[in-house]
């Protein structure tokens, strides 16, 4: 395939994508905002902390397999190697499946009580809800790495459809109760696998009609007895046991810090002011939820195309793949940050609720600002992934993640709301610039 058929190919199916997920923010937001609506603060509060938990542990425990799958599948796709076995990415995440299984039932009387006030339907939601979810972001990052654009937009958005419809069966007097709303949660990770076996069939319909490994093993063998041989057997490791165990664990620290950064201020408000201000919190960091929903689907297509650049070591449309990246991510965020400060206020009440706090639009135009310095940071951090630099990408999310953290949890400002909207724009800043200069790191260094 030509550069120009791959750059045509990937602005389609990034496009496709960006649909699909357009979509499913909107489906998410209106979730939470039915939830929000049909529930009291102190019901919502808990719904709320069962999001921020399950998505925490989501990101954390799946997302690095993701991102290994999506980056070493179209690395060896961009060098003509032929297909691996994903053995070892699937251990890695049953091994973290299970981990998760064997801590929350050890701990299950301490997360009952201490964060769902005692409901065991939230808890058993909680464990069936991320136990399922491993099969589904195991899917994404395969299509992902395949460049299976629009099939990945259609597993998010089923599952964010089918989650809102619990929301609003509660929302029309169908269903009642915070149970009846949370096990939406449980059910989006299942009803998500329903476009695998559409993918397994193109798939195997794919090498019905040509085998890739037949046709590209001359060049293959070429490649290992000339020059190149040292980078291709690189490649040939990509995902031996080592390799992803170290890529994931490089990963496992960024999700951990990203999620620090969206919803470390919801648990520590809730432990130290309880679930309705927390409930008040989450609903302000809605403002980073949705855009960073929607920006999935530039982070899903933009990792495996950075790393289809690197290994044909295309600097210049590298550079210019972030360049005009961060250029829409600005223009967007500032967008959010001018309609906030004029409205703000009242969209915010309109659309989540009057829940007894009172939204400040100068703190809401602050998280705008800070939504858009995360973006830019997820930007770069694909970049770093692409690069085969996690490590450094990894000190980077967790060294601001700390700084967030300390200060939410710090009575340096009184009003607890403004504390968490100042330390999540500092935090996003600093990560940026610190991801801005490992960009700016030579490749060679």
């Amino acid at each position: 395939m030509s550069d120009s058929d791959r750059d045509s190919s990937y602005g389609s199916g990034a496009r496709i994508l960006t649909v699909g997920i357009a979509s499913t923010g909107i489906f998410t937001f209106a979730y939470l905002a039915l939830a929000s609506h049909s529930l009291d603060k102190t019901a919502y509060g808990r719904v709320s902390l069962l999001w921020s938990v399950m998505f925490v542990i989501l990101s954390v425990i799946y997302r690095p397999i993701e991102q290994l799958l999506s980056r070493t599948i179209a690395d060896r796709r961009a060098r003509g190697a032929a297909s691996r076995s994903l053995r070892v990415p699937a251990l890695i995440q049953a091994a973290f499946a299970l981990l998760f299984l064997v801590v929350a039932l050890a701990l299950r009387p301490r997360i009952e009580t201490s964060l769902f006030d005692g409901s065991s339907s939230l808890y058993w939601i909680l464990v069936v809800g991320v136990l399922a979810y491993a099969g589904s972001y195991f899917a994404r990052g395969w299509l992902a790495g395949n460049e299976r654009f629009a099939l990945y937009g259609g597993l998010v958005f089923l599952e964010s459809t089918s989650r809102f419809l619990f929301a609003l069966a509660a929302a029309l007097g169908i269903a009642h109760g915070q149970t009846a709303v949370s096990i939406g949660m449980a059910v989006a990770p299942f009803v998500s696998l329903c476009v695998v076996p559409f993918a397994l069939t193109r798939r195997g319909g794919a090498l019905r009609r040509a085998s890739y490994e037949e046709r590209e093993a001359p060049a293959v063998e070429a490649a290992f007895e000339g020059p190149a041989h040292a980078q291709a057997e690189d490649a040939a490791t990509d995902l031996s046991m080592a390799h992803g165990a170290r890529f994931a664990v490089s990963v496992f620290g960024i999700m951990l810090a990203e999620q620090a950064l969206m919803n470390a201020a919801v648990l520590i408000v809730n432990a130290k002011s309880g679930a309705a201000l927390a409930g008040f919190v989450f609903n302000v960091l809605m403002i980073v939820r949705a855009p960073l929903q929607l920006f999935q689907a530039v982070q899903t297509s933009i990792l495996p195309h950075l790393a289809g650049l690197e290994a044909r070591e295309s600097a210049d449309e590298f550079a210019r793949a972030i360049r005009i990246t961060v250029l829409a991510i600005a223009a967007f965020a500032g967008v959010c940050a001018v309609g906030l400060l004029a409205i703000g206020p009242w969209v915010m009440s309109a659309a989540l609720g009057d829940k007894g706090f009172t939204y400040e639009r100068g703190g809401l135009a602050l998280v705008a600002v800070g939504m858009g310095f995360h973006l830019v940071a997820g930007t770069l951090n694909q970049a770093a992934l692409a690069r085969h630099r996690a490590g450094l990408s990894a000190a980077a999310w967790l060294l601001s993640a700390a700084l967030f953290v300390g200060w939410v949890a710090s009575p340096i400002i009184s009003d607890v709301v403004l504390r968490v909207e100042s330390g999540y724009c500092g935090a996003a800043f600093i990560l940026s610039c610190l991801l801005f200069a490992l960009y700016r790191r030579p490749v060679d260094a």
